[in-house]
């Protein structure tokens, strides 16, 4: 099988394998600080609507990734577009991943939340099948079968009795549906990156982002005291800085050296739940997410050897699930 057969081939001009090291630091500094990020966000959903920490998230955020392409020189080129309905698209399906995932932090602990979140790279080859016509074989569909069966292993604590008056398997659900709405905003991102830059979409996603998460605002948005206030704006700064850091480490090494990383969020998730909230994993999430990750490392080393070149789409892409 060829790559021209499996995916259209996007542009490498800016990265530098020269350095995998330095990429593999900053994808793992910038999966900590995005699940600091969401540890911030877990506490403070118990006080501030779901809507007004996204626009938080997404508006703040945006510091830090306009600085960055200040530095690089490329503040100038970051918000021309050919294709800003492209861009919306991508957004509404985004914003609503979002959505979901902010929901299930707040009803299910953080380190179930982020494995069930893994399904989402698995998820994307079916959609990659379905809307792109990428053509998917035995041993990505194996490991896509074996990694929904994890996912199901992490689901079954929580779908138990009347699941619509669970709180803990809504949020299991709306974790799982985060996951679905992340994989389809990789198939706009993958589509995107054909025709525009990576800072370009990027930043429509949250120009987007936050104007979309306004509508919310008749739906009880409130006034945060000092202490929530500060914590907003540290959720947004954390979530633009892990941007950035997340967007230079694809600079450095290619897509298939550093994609495996990301599953060190579940460390940092299960190490921050234990310390913040005193979530302790279960068995069966930690079976699950042994099968999940297992499956999702098989997929990208499959793809790798396919040649399909995932970066561009990679590190456009994160800020749905962050």
């Amino acid at each position: 099988m060829t790559a021209a057969a499996d995916t259209p081939r996007t542009s490498s001009s800016d990265l530098n394998q020269t350095r995998p090291v330095v990429g593999i630091l900053l994808k793992v500094a910038s999966a900590l600080i995005f699940t600091g990020m969401l540890t911030l966000i877990k506490y403070v959903s118990e006080r501030v609507p779901v809507g007004e920490v996204m626009f938080a998230r997404n508006f703040v955020g945006m510091v830090p990734v306009l600085a960055m392409l200040v530095f690089r020189g490329e503040l100038g080129t970051a918000f021309v577009t050919r294709r800003p309905f492209g861009h919306i698209g991508r957004a509404l399906v985004g914003t609503t991943a979002m959505a979901l995932w902010f929901s299930a932090l707040a009803r299910i602990p953080l380190p179930d939340a982020t494995a069930i979140s893994f399904s989402a790279p698995l998820m994307t080859v079916i959609l990659a099948w379905l809307f792109l016509g990428e053509v998917v074989r035995i041993y990505r569909w194996t490991a896509v079968m074996i990694g929904l069966l994890g996912i199901v292993v992490i689901l079954s604590p929580h779908l138990t009795g009347d699941v619509l008056s669970n709180e803990a398997a809504v949020g299991a659900l709306f974790a799982f549906g985060a996951a679905v709405f992340m994989a389809l905003a990789a198939i706009f991102v993958r589509k995107l990156t054909s025709s525009e830059r990576t800072s370009t979409i990027v930043l429509w996603f949250s120009g987007t982002a936050s104007l979309l998460s306004l509508l919310s605002l008749p739906f009880g948005w409130v006034m945060p005291g000092m202490t929530d206030f500060l914590i907003l704006i540290a959720i947004g700064l954390l979530g633009g800085i892990g941007q950035a850091m997340l967007t230079q480490s694809y600079r450095f090494a290619e897509a298939s050296t550093i994609a495996p990383f990301e599953y060190t969020t579940l460390l940092w998730a299960s190490t921050f739940g234990w310390v913040f909230f005193s979530e302790i994993p279960t068995v069966e999430v930690l079976l699950g997410a042994v099968i999940v990750i297992s499956a999702g490392i098989f997929v990208i080393y499959r793809e790798h050897r396919l040649g399909l070149d995932r970066t561009k789409a990679q590190k456009a892409g994160s800020a749905t699930r962050a």
